[in-house]
């Protein structure tokens, strides 16, 4: 049986998500969005698949985008919108998958999503350049570098990418696993009921009692 998402669940996502993303709480590059694009592709049918887990990326861009122009004075730029082409890949991965897969199989298929994400949105930070970093150069050596080295003044890029497998496969192995267990509960209870169906209707119907006669 294919299993469906409950509210619950839904909203432990949102919850994981957001707390990942509050600003200094986490690593750089450490989040479940990863997560949450990749099993929204797995167990979201539909129109589903695309515009909650976007939509809830989208508000949580703009609350961010706010805080860091109003109250830390960084004005708003276009790059975060580079990850939302990173973002629909993941989800295109997801729907490779189908959601009886096995858990390990889910896990690969998170770490791989979360690998996905970095190469693209790295290559096309070098593509783009859009802050005009020296170090991208136009070529195979620029490229190299946005992917391992990243620009001068800030952390390596393969710093990111470890943070990014970690949190990729750290949180599709607890979204997967929470689904799992969902299923199998829910699998359990309408065995239950079906047992104790079954058991019921064997039962010999009670036979009614004779009328009494008047005397």
């Amino acid at each position: 049986m294919k299993p469906n998402p409950t509210p619950w669940l839904a909203l432990a996502l949102m919850a994981i998500l957001a707390l990942t993303r509050w600003p200094g709480l986490m690593p750089p590059n450490f989040s479940a969005a990863y997560a949450l694009m990749f099993c929204a592709g797995v167990y979201l049918p539909g129109g589903r698949g695309w515009w909650v887990p976007m939509g809830a990326m989208a508000l949580g861009d703009i609350g961010l985008s706010i805080y860091y122009s109003q109250v830390v004075g960084i004005p708003w730029h276009w790059y975060p919108l580079l990850n939302y082409v990173a973002y629909g890949f993941l989800i295109l991965l997801g729907r490779r998958f189908r959601p009886d897969t096995r858990w390990f199989r889910l896990l690969r298929g998170g770490i791989a999503g979360a690998f996905l994400f970095y190469l693209v949105t790295n290559t096309l930070s070098w593509l783009l350049n859009p802050f005009h970093n020296p170090e991208y150069t136009p070529d195979w050596p620029g490229w190299w570098t946005a992917l391992t080295q990243g620009t001068a003044g800030h952390p390596p890029t393969w710093e990111f990418l470890c943070n990014t497998l970690l949190s990729g496969g750290l949180f599709t192995g607890l979204f997967a696993g929470a689904m799992k267990l969902a299923d199998h509960l829910e699998s359990k209870a309408e065995k239950e009921a079906s047992e104790a169906a079954v058991t019921g209707s064997d039962e010999p119907a009670p036979e009614p009692e004779p009328e009494e006669t008047p005397a």
